[in-house]
């Protein structure tokens, strides 16, 4: 396998899947993995393939991507199978955070990879209306037909075509927690906003700054706005601010802001202050709450449950006893909320190659490598949950696919990129904005609001 080096990047995760049924304890101990036996073809001992694949001896795929570090590593060893399976060379290409630039880049230069990983329905839908994206053939169609929900299905759909399959999940509706630090807190974990609140508090006048947020990806941010929004508004409001149905100076968005300004507003509640939040990387605030575990910089980090890559690969601490977990706290009278996310392979080049692939990552076999290493999220109904090398993994993994087809999808991945998706624009800025001044939810609104109606042409 080569790497192709097409830009670097923080990457940006992808995130989210869970479900009502994330609202079960996650802080079990971790399973014991065990040592990882492989037959010839890669997979793990006894485990049959479940699809076939042409023989592609002397092509090369490549295969574009958002991800870097230990998720690239991992996904590579998923490519690594097909390499082997299929006799072609493939070739992983990183895009770097802006996906969408990066890939309609190499489309208008006549170079585009054979496949993509698209992050953001928007893109998906945007890059399919411009003809871009080619439909999925009848071979990757059985495997989705047969491993994946309909919902997971029409978010890979445009115009009626299937274009996508979602081969990554995540879920952004998790707070993590240093065990240690609540515990020398005397600090339980809140089921409300308000008991986030009252829970960060005591754990700062413990002596320990309480929340981590990587403000400096503004991605983060939007996700922070998501959670409490859809808690407090309702899915059919999220739903309408999603499509921009309704303004972002809209009182339901006030009113969101203005609950999130009740953390974001409180420096001795931040780790480093709003300052230091702007300048902490998503990376960066994980390791602050972990990476000590006598001596934290920050008790609690919120974000997805790819914050387990992390922990596990640059930090000592131990998911499930160092390391732990609770659902994002309910905001008002709503319940906690669920947002999901993923992201969609796409084929951008209509050949034998990469619809090969396109059917390999809907299939069972890509998802059990992928699962086996840890640190990702499958939406495939077929993949046993044992694969997981852990029960926090498990049970997070079994409660996205007990959900079926309920679930809110990332609202910021629907827009256009330009406004829910791109670095220094559109609603990454504006709440970097808004985390630098709280208290000016007015300017933030109208700042959203330009932005949204420009990229959305309403």
């Amino acid at each position: 396998m080569r790497i192709r080096n097409a830009g670097g990047g923080r990457a940006r995760r992808a995130a989210a899947a869970a479900t009502a049924a994330l609202a079960l304890s996650l802080t079990a101990a971790c399973g014991g993995g065990g040592e990882d036996k492989t037959d010839e073809t890669g997979g793990s001992e006894d485990v049959k393939a479940t699809v076939e694949l042409p023989d592609l001896k002397g092509e090369t795929v490549q295969v574009a991507a958002v991800w870097t570090g230990p998720e690239q590593k991992n996904f590579e060893t998923a490519l690594a199978e097909f390499e082997k399976r299929t006799g072609a060379e493939v070739e992983f290409v990183p895009t770097g955070d802006n996906v969408a630039t990066f890939i309609g880049s190499k489309i208008e230069g006549g170079a585009p990879p054979d496949v993509a990983m698209l992050p953001q329905v928007g893109v998906l839908k945007q890059f399919a209306e411009k003809g871009w994206l080619k439909p999925v053939d009848k071979a990757t169609q059985e495997q989705l037909d047969e491993n994946y929900s309909d919902g997971w299905k029409e978010l890979g759909q445009a115009d009626g075509k299937q274009y996508g399959a979602y081969f990554k999940a995540a879920n952004k509706s998790l707070v993590w927690y240093n065990t240690a630090a609540f515990e020398n807190a005397g600090a339980e974990e809140p089921k409300s906003w308000q008991d986030f609140l009252d829970t960060a508090q005591l754990v700062a006048d413990s002596g320990v700054e309480p929340v981590s947020v990587g403000g400096a990806d503004g991605w983060t941010l939007t996700d922070w706005f998501e959670n409490v929004y859809l808690s407090q508004a309702g899915p059919e409001m999220y739903d309408k601010l999603a499509a921009h149905e309704i303004k972002w100076t809209d009182p339901s968005v006030e009113k969101a802001l203005t609950t999130l300004g009740e953390l974001f507003g409180e420096d001795q509640l931040l780790t480093g202050g709003k300052s230091g939040a702007l300048q902490t990387p998503f990376p960066e605030s994980v390791t602050k709450t972990f990476s000590d575990l006598e001596a934290p910089q920050a008790a609690m980090v919120y974000e997805g449950d790819f914050v387990g890559v992390t922990i596990a690969n640059d930090t000592d601490a131990k998911i499930g006893s160092d390391a732990q977990v609770f659902p994002f706290p309910a905001v008002g009278e709503g319940d906690s909320p669920v947002v999901t996310a993923g992201d969609a392979a796409v084929a951008l080049k209509d050949t034998k190659a990469a619809h090969a692939m396109m059917t390999f990552l809907a299939s069972k076999d890509a998802a059990r490598i992928m699962a086996e290493q840890g640190g990702f999220l499958s939406p495939n109904k077929g993949l046993d949950t044992a694969a997981y090398p852990d029960d926090v993994q498990r049970e997070i993994a079994q409660a996205l696919i007990d959900s079926g087809d309920d679930f809110r999808f990332d609202m910021s991945d629907q827009a256009p990129a330009a406004f829910g998706g791109t670095k220094g624009e559109g609603e990454w800025k504006a709440l970097q904005d808004f985390l630098k001044n709280p208290e000016d939810v007015e300017g933030a609104m109208q700042a959203l609001e330009k932005s949204a109606a420009k990229a959305f042409g309403n």
